[in-house]
């Protein structure tokens, strides 16, 4: 099997490349394995140099070269697309729309016209909006809240229209954790330092999915038959609460749980302020609306589709943190002190 896979040098990407069984046989059997991403930031570079080093063949070819994607793709057996606009608030919502939604068409034309045998396309559960108090499933209705979630839901749009040209699934892709992501440093950072912040109730809901247990969802999408033209959420075993997650974090560093409940209302003010000030001149705020999501929705996922087709999420939350906690020791991220 020849794979490529956009958004490379990003967490899930990187870690598909690097960990997945599948790509690694590939790389060992001398068979093709194309990574495509950037080297904007340290993180991917990083990623990038580690792509490099396994022996993936590793562009900087952006979604928006339809020529270079259909290049990239020659004799691809399986494309998975996980390159996205989603945590920048210091753009326009242009930005997001020319990636999620114009960069999706060009991935699928050029797969088309390379004649890919299958795309898997990683998508989101922002498309749900916020469905609190409720099991979320395939079906549930779509009503996403913010600029990510519209253009993520328009870009599934363009691909369920290029379902009659080119093998096609979805994945609504949950929270997804584990080594390999910075997103979560800062709780870590808060709880070594013997106080972790909670905004708001700390009782809304994450459903999280540790970073294997993703990736084997997405290589089951990309190898089983009766996967083509499904949509499926990929979420962990359970949802587990704000208040949860940040005890676990607490527990992976053996240090007790120090919690300090903030009210949400004073955070979502600041939140606006920064964001209606810095947006116009190009700067990404330190705080903004979206990033308090993390305290404030709720998710459930009863995973209809993806159970129907094997997806059996096997990694707990402690378990899951614990290895979160020693891959940011290994490269000094935080003390190598605690448990």
């Amino acid at each position: 099997m020849r794979v490529l896979v956009t958004g490379a040098t990003g967490f899930i990407g990187s870690r598909l490349v690097l960990r997945s069984r599948l790509v690694l046989r590939c790389l060992a059997e001398d068979m093709a394995v194309r990574a495509l991403g950037r080297r904007n930031n340290p993180a991917e570079a990083e990623n990038a140099s580690g792509l490099e080093a396994a022996g993936a063949e590793f562009s900087e070819i952006p979604v928006a070269d339809r020529d270079g994607l259909v290049a990239a793709m020659a004799g691809v057996d399986v494309v998975f697309h996980l390159a996205a606009a989603q945590h920048e608030a210091n753009v326009a919502d242009d930005y997001f729309r020319s990636i999620n939604v114009d960069g999706t068409r060009n991935v699928l034309e050029a797969a088309e016209q390379a004649g890919v045998g299958r795309v898997v396309h990683g998508s989101t559960i922002g498309v749900f909006g916020w469905r609190s108090g409720e099991v979320v499933n395939e079906g549930s209705p779509l009503e996403p809240e913010n600029i990510y979630g519209i253009t993520k839901l328009e870009g599934e749009q363009v691909v369920r229209a290029s379902a009659e040209r080119v093998p096609v699934v979805i994945a609504r892709i949950s929270e997804t954790y584990g080594p390999g992501d910075r997103r979560l440093l800062k709780l870590f950072r808060a709880a070594e330092r013997g106080l972790a912040l909670q905004i708001g109730s700390g009782q809304n809901l994450h459903h999280l999915v540790y970073i294997d247990d993703l990736l084997d969802g997405l290589l089951l999408l990309g190898q089983e038959e009766r996967a083509v033209g499904t949509t499926c959420v990929l979420a962990g075993r359970e949802p587990v609460s704000s208040r949860a997650m940040l005890e676990a974090v607490s527990r992976s560093l053996g240090r007790p749980p120090r919690i300090l409940r903030l009210p949400l209302s004073a955070f979502m003010l600041v939140a606006l302020i920064l964001e209606t000030l810095l947006r116009p001149l190009g700067i990404q705020p330190p705080l903004h609306r979206r990033r308090l999501d993390f305290f404030r929705k709720s998710f459930a996922f009863s995973r209809d589709e993806a159970s129907v087709l094997g997806h059996k999420p096997r990694v707990g939350l402690d378990d899951g943190m614990r290895a979160t906690a020693r891959w940011y020791r290994e490269r000094g991220l935080i003390s190598q002190e605690g448990g």
